[in-house]
């Protein structure tokens, strides 16, 4: 009996750990008051296939609102909600607890850090391994608080920057295995895809589209590198990882072989093209290297091949503007100038005439530098000056190929202008921009280039000029009372005011807090009379057909900029910065 083992305890029922999980998920579930009993059952049955994404099930199944969804389970769990601002500041000892690789892995940002206790902010706080990793990588005790993911992704790329997951693996790596050296033709284009330079760059590129950018502009600081994104045309700097001069080297050296261009040219400018696809979206990036005193600088505007393409209604004409303009593009031959400094629209208006006027029984041809939009139905031509492919052997060549419209891209010189009248003086109707302050001012510009004034007289029809001005965010603008003093110093219309409202810009968070939202055009539109037809024959100064046009109802750019303020489209600082040379 001495040798008998002892008796084993009683087994005590003990529910494995998923079901302990699946009970308090429930009981949570219940206490936020948002769901029935069936919808409940569902939520815990997809989460647990779904990596324990909780909040993402709720809003795709419809169930309830991200925001109110979070208020409640941050409630039932007594837990802090809070919405982020991205501009709050996160201390560099809280930021650097948690490595960039795990804040956009999870999509969390830490918050604030005591000696042994980290609060990250989550949308998931039941994502399969959250927690664990956290403690982990930070060797803190986790707290969560809830926030909507969108603002934990805004204060992730603001605090760590963009990229920041894709080169912490190159941190650690020498300064002479990061030069430029190192990064030769053939082993860039043997590099894997989701090597950290590579990765970087289509991230930098990338996140420019979705931010609406035309332009990125790298440039190399004295102590830094610096990436600016151009919106709605106005620069804004972008947040990016610490010590990015070290990755200065790779990343120009990446950007120049995807560009096909010489990675070992450094002393000299350079030109290249990039073809891209981001989620279906056809994107030509135009590539400019240029040396300055603290390495390359690149630019590269983003142009939309095969997407963007809108018809005149989407201009930002008023009603009377687009039928003047609708009745001059349908005349049978001619030419219709479009004028206005670089990056005013001018090739989006003349795609938008194109596109309006497109039809199988019109044979269109196109020459450009660059072809910005590729239009179905209409042949383009891309100007390649290095094998004398010009914008006036081109034109040559169209008067052979029975065109009815032809378009050029831009008249720079008395060859192109010469042909391009000729061509209107034969029946055909050409459409081209100048780079002229005005409408009237085109005149002029024809002939300084030694087109004689009788010529210019028979072949245009009419001139236009544009600006681009950003549009106010229509969620936070609110009407503002402006000085009548202030106004009459601007020759602003006070006769007017009581057709529409002023208002001004505020800036919230779906305008990134610059109060505006994409941008329009303001226009001047000068059909050109037997009168005005006379002035250019007697050689009238482009002042003397201004005044002779307003004296008969003519808008100018800024006129017609007043009009879009009074229809609440924009705001007097803009009209104003964009005009203070035309008044």
């Amino acid at each position: 009996m001495e040798n008998m083992p002892p008796p084993s305890p009683s087994p005590v029922a003990v529910a494995p750990a998923p079901a302990r999980r699946a009970s308090r998920l429930a009981t949570l579930l219940r206490a936020t008051n948002l769901f029935t009993a069936p919808q409940a059952e569902e939520l815990i049955q997809r989460q647990r296939v779904n990596d324990g994404l909780l909040t993402a099930t709720v809003v795709e199944l419809g169930y309830a609102a991200e925001d109110d969804f979070l208020r409640a389970l941050a409630q039932a769990m007594r837990i802090p909600y809070r919405r982020l601002d991205a501009n709050q500041p996160i201390p560099p000892e809280v930021r650097d607890l948690v490595p960039a690789k795990a804040v956009y892995q999870y999509n969390v940002v830490p918050v604030s850090a005591t000696a042994s206790s980290l609060l990250v902010a989550t949308a998931e706080p039941f994502r399969t391994g959250l927690a664990d990793a956290l403690r982990l990588t930070s060797g803190h005790r986790v707290s969560f608080l809830l926030a909507p993911a969108a603002d934990i992704e805004k204060t992730a790329k603001k605090v760590y920057g963009v990229g920041a997951e894709t080169l912490e693996g190159l941190q650690g790596a020498d300064e002479d295995d990061l030069s430029s050296s190192t990064f030769s033709l053939d082993d860039l284009n043997d590099l894997d895809q989701d090597a950290a330079v590579v990765r970087f760059v289509n991230q930098i590129i990338i996140e420019a589209r979705h931010a609406g950018a035309t332009d990125i502009h790298i440039e190399p600081q004295e102590n830094d590198l610096r990436i600016r994104y151009r919106i709605d045309g106005v620069l804004h700097p972008t947040p990016l990882p610490p010590q990015m001069k070290r990755f200065q080297a790779a990343i120009i050296s990446r950007i120049k072989v995807m560009a096909s261009l010489d990675i070992a040219e450094k002393r000299l400018p350079q030109d290249g093209r990039i073809s891209l696809r981001v989620k279906g979206e056809e994107i030509d990036v135009r590539v400019s290297t240029c040396p300055t005193v603290y390495g390359e600088s690149v630019s590269l505007r983003l142009l939309m091949r095969s997407s963007g393409m809108f018809g005149m209604d989407k201009l930002g004409l008023f009603p009377d503007d687009e039928a003047t303009l609708n009745q001059l593009i349908r005349k049978p031959h001619g030419i219709l100038l479009v004028t206005g400094p670089t990056g005013s629209g001018k090739s989006t208006s003349l795609y938008a005439w194109l596109h309006t006027i497109n039809s199988v029984d019109k044979r269109i041809l196109t020459v450009e530098d660059p072809i910005e939009y590729e239009m179905a139905g209409i042949n383009q031509v891309q100007v390649r000056s290095d094998i004398g492919l010009t914008f006036a052997s081109t034109l040559r060549s169209f008067l052979r190929q029975d065109p009815d419209i032809i378009m050029v891209g831009e008249i720079r010189d008395q060859e192109t202008a010469d042909i391009a009248i000729r061509a209107a003086l034969t029946g055909h109707l050409v459409f081209s921009t100048l780079h002229t302050n005005d409408a009237a001012g085109a005149i002029n510009r024809l002939v300084d280039m030694n087109v004689e004034p009788f010529l210019v007289a028979s072949a245009v029809e009419a001139l236009t000029a544009q600006r681009l001005v950003r549009r106010l965010c229509p969620k936070c603008k609110r009407p503002w009372h402006v000085d009548a003093d202030y106004l009459r110093s601007i020759d602003f219309p006070l006769d007017q005011l009581a057709t529409g409202t002023i208002y001004e810009a505020v800036g919230c968070e779906a305008c990134r807090g610059t109060g505006y939202a994409g941008r329009t055009g303001i226009y001047e539109i000068l059909p050109v009379t037997d009168a005005i037809r006379q002035m250019v024959v007697d050689r009238k100064s482009s002042g003397e057909i201004k005044a002779h046009v307003l004296a008969r109802g003519f808008r100018t750019l800024r006129m017609d900029g007043w009009r879009k303020v009074l229809a609440g489209i924009t705001t007097l600082s803009e009209v104003i910065a964009v005009t203070s040379e035309e008044e």
